[in-house]
């Protein structure tokens, strides 16, 4: 049976593993909302079902769709796909979901953070959120797992763990007024390590601008291995994400893991600046309490925003000249992964994220 647990990861042995560690499947939402989804998500529905095709060649996937929806859902994906009904808000399980965590004897369990919507009130995406808030404990107990709510708002597009004890993340986002800022920084530290088994958090100030999360980590930085760190990249001077890309690697190129080890920053180049079109966001219903997305809004692309799978890395695409590039920079830190680019991944960006943002892994833990 499923427990919410009293304890904490920490106290209890259990951490949470690093994107690059085995995994049991991926989760994913369905994608239906028509003020965040332009022309009532049929475009993104199509890119969903591309992202779990490919996926499913990795690992299991599970999606979740609403009772409206699971119809329409189960009968676009692939057969091997599992569709469970589930009731939603939106579809951005890497933040709304539960953060899979293992110990060392194979067991997994999750941290289920406070989710509100990215900022509640003040700034938050979409409202309601009540749903989403949810997801996490649904998800733990479909898979019989035992639980930890953690009292701190957060997602985990914010946080980047290594898998040893290292927290990366912005100060942007989790001690953001709208997130965590009353606990103060030392607290929202103690709560981090707590529940992720770790030992140290290394913070950035901000994160990329055009991002819609304040600050999510998961279009700057991510790592690659244990001492790896992969940072998005640009030599423009002109460009307005320099500044914040000159700032995170004077950090980083200075800090230490929780392990002592200097860290070894690899550069990923950016894509160009994509803005969203006239045709675009006509396709948009606007509804009071939705984050407004107008013709000419900048967009955060980034090629960061990956996921790795057992033997597939997903990386957004955009036609630009930059893709390439990219994704051999990818293949040479993951031989044993096949590196394939997603096609149309714009129509996940519109929504306020890419690749990462819309899957969460499930991970596997050492075997026992």
């Amino acid at each position: 049976m499923a427990r919410t647990l009293k304890t904490t990861p920490r106290q209890d042995g259990f951490r949470m593993p690093g994107e690059f560690e085995p995994k049991k499947g991926c989760w994913l939402g369905w994608p239906e909302r028509p003020d965040v989804w332009r022309n009532g998500a049929k475009p993104a529905q199509k890119v969903w079902v591309e992202v779990c095709r490919i996926i499913a060649r990795s690992e299991p996937v599970t999606v979740c769709a609403s009772a409206a929806q699971y119809e329409n859902a189960r009968s676009m994906l692939p057969p091997g796909v599992r569709v469970v009904e589930m009731s939603t808000n939106d579809s951005w399980l890497r933040d709304s979901g539960c953060a899979f965590l293992v110990n060392d004897q194979g067991d997994v369990r999750g941290t289920d953070w406070t989710f509100n919507a990215y900022g509640g009130l003040d700034g938050g995406l979409y409202f309601p959120w009540d749903a989403d808030d949810k997801i996490a404990q649904k998800m733990l107990e479909i898979e019989n797992l035992d639980r930890y709510r953690a009292p701190l708002i957060a997602e985990m597009g914010g946080i980047q763990c290594d898998g040893q004890g290292t927290v990366l993340t912005t100060e942007q986002c989790l001690l953001n007024p709208n997130r965590n800022a009353h606990l103060g920084k030392a607290e929202v530290e103690r709560l981090l390590c707590e529940y992720m088994g770790a030992e140290k958090v290394i913070w950035l100030p901000r994160g990329c601008k055009f991002d819609e999360t304040d600050g999510h980590i998961d279009d700057l930085a991510c790592w690659v291995a244990p001492g790896e760190l992969l940072l998005q990249w640009t030599d423009d001077e002109t460009d307005p994400q320099y500044e914040i890309y000159q700032e995170a690697y004077a950090i980083l190129k200075n800090s230490t893991d929780a392990k002592g080890r200097m860290i070894n920053i690899h550069k990923l180049p950016q894509p160009k600046a994509l803005v969203w079109s006239d045709e675009e966001a006509e396709g948009l219903d606007q509804i009071a309490g939705t984050h407004v997305r107008e013709a000419g809004t900048r967009i955060c692309a980034s090629y960061i925003n990956y996921y790795v799978g057992n033997k597939v890395l997903l990386v957004p695409s955009y036609d630009d000249p930059m893709d390439e590039p990219a994704q051999q920079i990818l293949r040479e830190l993951f031989p044993e992964h096949e590196v394939v680019g997603l096609k149309n991944a714009r129509e996940i960006l519109l929504g306020g994220g890419n690749v990462a943002c819309i899957t969460q892994p499930q991970y596997a833990g050492p075997a026992k």
